[in-house]
């Protein structure tokens, strides 16, 4: 007969030492109990303690799975001080879960990043062309912080934008004989949006004693994509679609190739664990390796200055 080894936690309760669940696998469980009915619509969850105990993680692996259910619009009233809700509505491939149709960047991302910062440790890294939808995806989970719901003790970002030191490919002139004003717009953009992020970020450090660091590194080509990994367990992909079409700048329109970054389809890829989704988990680690080659290699130091 095999008796299970037990430890005593922080708290003083003991749990066995069975392999922790992720808060992805925590999610997965739930998704399922809500989709087959088990869990109905209306109906409060279990507090994140009997959670916890459930699934013998911590109540910040719960609260993080709770997080992507709410993401994906299948729990609402997600906070530390009472439990969930089950949404009302609850369709057979809720938005944001498995098998979902990919959204818009502006739609998809915040949700996914407010997800995120419920970690201790958050880890963002973005590859991108100005940083907007990165800062404005920012603002919910910083929003949560102030208020006293979430504080991850650590927050890492790292960001690649394109040097200032190439013609880019995009935004860029139909008549390549005028001026560089399309290219000092977008430098504008891009300094003004990375120290935004990067402003809001630090402040953390001296309001609420996070540990922040916030890089960023210029890359040497113009990306035609942009990705987002979040904590090591997400890819966020999108194509930028360069398109022709008129804007006006310094009162004069001019025709010009762009691309809405925004509006840009995002491909949601998750890690997991075993052999349900191999291939997402297999983008998700090339995803990073490509990233950190990019960061370590052919990258510069960038300075968010004209």
């Amino acid at each position: 007969m095999c008796v299970e080894r037990e430890r005593t936690a922080v708290d003083g309760r003991k749990s066995s030492q069975r392999p922790q669940r992720s808060h992805h696998e925590v999610a997965d469980v739930l998704r399922g109990r809500i989709r087959s009915g088990e869990l109905r619509p209306g109906q409060r969850m279990p507090t994140q303690a009997k959670l916890a105990d459930e699934f013998g993680v911590e109540r910040g692996a719960v609260r993080q799975a709770l997080r992507i259910l709410q993401s994906e619009h299948l729990l609402t009233n997600v906070s530390k001080g009472s439990p969930a809700t089950v949404a009302p509505r609850v369709g057979a491939a809720a938005v944001g879960g498995p098998g979902a149709a990919p959204r818009p960047t502006m739609v998809e991302l915040a949700p996914r990043i407010s997800a995120a910062f419920a970690a201790p440790h958050v880890k963002i890294d973005a590859l991108c062309l100005t940083s907007v939808s990165l800062t404005l995806a920012v603002g919910e989970p910083l929003r949560e912080i102030h208020a006293g719901r979430i504080k991850p003790a650590r927050v890492d970002v790292r960001v690649m934008l394109p040097s200032r030191d190439i013609p880019l490919a995009f935004p860029a002139p139909v008549d390549a004989s005028v001026d560089g004003r399309l290219q000092r717009r977008w430098l504008a953009q891009r300094n003004a949006q990375g120290q935004v992020l990067k402003h809001n970020l630090l402040a953390l450090r001296s309001t609420h004693g996070v540990d922040v660091r916030v890089s960023f590194r210029a890359l040497p080509f113009t990306p035609p994509v942009k990705l987002y990994l979040l904590n090591g367990q997400e890819a966020l992909f999108a194509y930028y679609t360069v398109q022709r079409k008129e804007a006006e700048v310094d009162s004069e329109q001019l025709e010009m190739y762009d691309a809405e970054g925004t509006q840009s389809t995002l491909f949601a890829f998750e890690r997991s664990v075993g052999a349900a989704a191999p291939r997402d988990t297999t983008f998700v680690d090339q995803s990073r390796l490509w990233f950190d080659a990019l960061w370590e290699t052919i990258s510069s130091d960038l300075l968010l200055t004209s």
